[in-house]
Parts: structure tokens; C-alpha cells; sequence
């Protein structure tokens, strides 16, 4: 067995045209993350590890988005689309290298995982020169069958070329490859283009292979891990196999969901201990939960950090920006946005908090609203600390309460309001000593004279 550390691997982004979308395929978003970050997230990284990305022309976004992931990857783009053994080779110069190992994988299977990637080298290591990987699926039409013959792959038969005894094999062929790095330029520059496409096909490397004398090995994995993504159909199946992922990796940490199913994550979701999610909760990116917190039914999380024993909902939306510390309340129909929420405060209903910080132990009235936006800017409420807002309060930024001030219920709030003092801004309260009746007699006897 030889020992070998260097990698080069080259993944086609490849098109979509059956998406039916203006965004290029690899960056439409399984569980919050684009497909091409999960492939590259997934991809061997690290010392000896180069990273090649091949993109169609005018995909700059699939480029930034690789960069984004993985800031090592250099990009090539192929300008005709001539099959996968030519995107392959519109990474020459990075392939020349010389790499000990080359990985050829895709940037539509964000399903695959970092276990695979290594497994799929260990023939190498071992004396082969190429190693497919392969899935049994429920229905193989469609897929090219892998013919292996004494343990060792002999083919890859496209279903279109197969014989019915060829076509009732169930090993299939995923697309992803590893090849012997010092020999693949070799093997690749001798696939030819003689079939009815006019095309370079990677699936030929076998047989240029087995024609060398040289050895082929097939590494089996599960159908999930190589779902491939050419519609929006395949799109939700793979968010279904990665959210079932993600809900057991969450059960098995500890966090408690009374119906998971009902549940959504995203793969960069982070918990800490005893954390309970109640059902039908939606997590976006960016979102940490710590120790003790809870998270009541019909909530909405994104770019959020919730303190431990936070407790948030039912029915709150809590948008990019907001963190809650310790002990800190949301209530139902609450919605926060670039908002610090202090160990202890309370914000518990009906009530907008956005570009705000709120003290220790403040507390929030009812159908309170921090009225952020002036129609060409975004301005900041201070709250401070143990400060008390009444309910149905309007405050006008930017503007500071300070500690322990009181803010009486009613009240529209435009001038700072220092620490321990009380504000009240609303209309003054008049009573008219029987106007209520005498109005309810008037309209009754109108409605009494239209009658006759």
C-alpha cells in the first residue's frame, strides 16, 4: 500500500435547463445552504488538498459562491458543454499538477458526504488507478450499469447501449470518480468522441483502463448520497432526505422535538443541551441555540443567537440580527430584527423590535413597535436596563429610555427619556357625563321616524 497525501479535485457545477429558474442550478438551496456548498463543504480539504471548480460561461455567481466555501478553489470555465470527461479537461492546467489522487465529483449531489470521499480514494491507495462509485437505486432506468466482472469494474454500460440481460443489473454507475492523479491525463486525453452526441464521456476511462492492464474498483454507497438535482421535484426530495438527516442528528445530540417531523433545520443549525423545539418551527441559517432554551410552536428563526433558557413564541418571527440573552422572553406574534435582547427582558406580545437594544430585565408592553425606519434610513431604540414600556407604545427613533425609566401605556415616545423617570405622550383624557346615552336615544329615535 502506498502512502499518498496529495489530492487534486475537480467538480463541474453543470447547467440546469430542466430547473426553470434564472438561478443556476448548483445554487438553488438544500436546507439553507446552495448545492454546491454542501458538495465543497463535503470535499477532502486541508494540506495537499487543491480544489478545481468548472462553470459554464457568464456563471460568475457560481464562482463567487465557490470562493465563498472554499477560498482555495481555483475556477475554469467550459465554454462548450462536450460531455463530462471535457468539463473534466477544462481543468488541465489545474489536473497537470500531478496530484498523488484526483476526485471528479458533482456539484448537484449535496447529499454526499466526506466519509465517501475518502472511501472512494482507499482503492487507490491500495494499487488501482480508478475507482467509480456506484448505488443500487430502486428503479435503475435511465442509469448506466456497472458490469463488474472477478471484483474488478470491466464497464459502464449506458442503459441506451445495454443489452436486457445488461439492463437488469441494479448497480448503477453515480458519476463520481477517483483516479491514480500521476496517470489520469494519460487515461483522459485518449477518451474519444465517437458517439451519436459528438461528446467526451467519462464513463469510457474504464475501458481505456481495463486496456492498459491497469485495475478498476467499484465503491458502493447508498442511493441518497448521489441524488443528483435536474428539477425542482428532485430539489424537495433532497431537502426531505436532508432534513430527516438533520432531525436525527439534532435527537441524537439531545434536543428534544415533540414532532420532528414537523421540524426544519439548517445544516449549519448549532444546539446546546436540553433544548427543546416544539412542532411546526422553521430554522433558518445562521441560527444557535443554547443550553435550556426552548422554542415554542409556529416559529420562524433566521441569523439569530437565542441565550440559554431563552424561551421563544409560539408564533414569533425572529429575523437576521436579533440575540437573546440569558432568560430573555419572546412572546407570540413577536418580531424582532437587528435587536439585543438582554439576560431577562421580556417582549411577550404583539410586538415589533427592530434595531434595538434592550436592557436586563426591561420589560415590553403589549403591541409595542420601535419605529426604526423614516423612509431612507434605520435608526436605534436604547432601552435600558429594568426600563418598563407600557403597552401599545410607539417609539420614535432614534431615541434612549434610560434604566428604569416607565413608559405609560398609549404613549408615542420622540425625546429621550432619562433613567427612573416617567413619560406619558398621548392625548389628553376628557369625559362628557351621559354622552353615551343621549347619542344611542338620538340614533334610535332617526331610526324609529325612517321606519313610519
Amino acid at each position: 500500500m502506498s502512502r499518498r497525501t496529495s489530492l487534486t479535485i475537480v467538480l463541474a457545477a453543470g447547467e440546469g435547463t430542466r430547473m426553470r429558474s434564472a438561478t443556476p442550478k448548483v445554487l438553488h438551496q438544500v436546507a439553507g445552504e446552495a448545492l454546491l456548498a454542501h458538495v465543497l463543504k463535503a470535499a477532502p480539504n486541508g494540506d495537499g488538498a487543491s480544489l478545481a471548480v468548472v462553470v459554464g460561461p457568464d456563471h460568475a455567481a457560481v464562482s463567487d459562491e465557490a470562493k465563498r466555501v472554499r477560498p482555495d478553489a481555483a475556477t475554469f470555465v467550459q465554454r462548450q458543454r462536450l460531455g463530462t470527461a471535457h468539463a473534466v479537461l477544462a481543468a488541465r492546467d489545474a489536473i497537470a499538477g500531478g496530484a498523488d489522487d484526483l476526485l471528479i465529483a458533482f456539484g448537484d449531489t449535496p447529499l454526499i458526504s466526506a466519509a465517501t470521499f475518502e472511501r472512494l480514494r482507499q482503492p487507490l491507495r491500495d494499487g488501482a488507478t480508478l475507482a467509480v462509485l456506484g448505488f443500487r437505486p430502486a428503479d435503475p432506468t435511465g442509469y448506466g450499469r456497472l458490469l463488474v466482472e472477478d471484483g474488478r469494474l470491466a464497464a459502464i454500460r449506458e442503459q441506451a447501449d445495454a443489452s436486457s440481460a445488461e439492463r437488469a443489473i441494479g448497480l448503477c454507475n453515480a458519476g463520481v470518480m477517483a483516479f491514480d492523479g500521476r496517470r489520469v491525463l494519460a487515461i483522459l486525453d485518449k477518451i474519444g468522441n465517437a458517439n451519436s452526441k459528438g461528446e467526451f464521456y467519462l464513463t469510457d476511462a474504464v475501458a481505456i483502463v481495463r486496456d492498459l492492464g491497469l485495475e478498476a474498483i467499484v465503491i458502493e454507497t447508498g442511493e441518497d448520497e448521489v441524488r443528483g438535482i435536474n428539477t425542482k421535484a428532485q430539489l424537495a426530495e433532497a431537502e426531505a432526505v436532508m432534513q430527516a438527516r438533520l432531525r436525527r442528528a439534532a435527537l441524537d445530540a439531545g434536543v428534544t422535538m415533540i414532532a420532528p417531523d414537523t421540524v426544519f433545520l439548517a445544516a449549519d443549525t448549532t444546539f446546546g443541551n436540553d433544548v427543546t423545539i416544539e412542532p411546526f418551527v422553521v430554522i433558518g441559517p445562521g441560527v444557535s441555540i443554547a443550553d435550556g432554551a426552548v422554542i415554542h410552536a409556529f416559529s420562524h428563526l433566521s441569523q439569530a443567537t437565542i441565550g440559554k433558557n431563552a424561551s421563544v413564541g409560539p408564533y414569533a418571527r425572529l429575523r437576521p440580527g436579533t440575540a437573546l440573552g440569558e432568560g430573555a422572553r419572546i412572546g407570540n406574534f413577536v418580531e424582532t430584527k437587528a435587536a439585543i435582547i438582554d439576560a431577562g427582558a421580556k417582549v411577550n406580545h404583539l410586538t415589533y423590535i427592530g434595531d434595538a437594544h434592550i436592557g436586563a430585565a426591561a420589560n415590553i408592553g403589549a403591541g409595542t413597535i420601535t419605529c426604526n425606519y423614516d423612509g431612507f434610513g434605520k435608526h436605534k431604540t436604547e432601552i435600558g436596563a429594568g426600563a418598563f414600556v407600557g403597552s401599545n407604545s410607539s417609539l420614535v427613533a432614534p431615541v434612549t429610555i434610560g434604566a428604569g425609566a416607565y413608559i405609560g401605556s398609549g404613549s408615542v415616545i420622540s425625546r429621550d427619556v432619562p433613567s427612573d423617570a416617567l413619560a406619558v405622550a398621548r392625548g389628553q383624557q376628557s369625559i362628557r357625563d351621559g354622552w353615551a346615552k343621549r347619542f344611542r336615544e338620538a340614533k334610535t329615535r332617526g331610526k324609529t321616524k325612517t321606519a313610519k
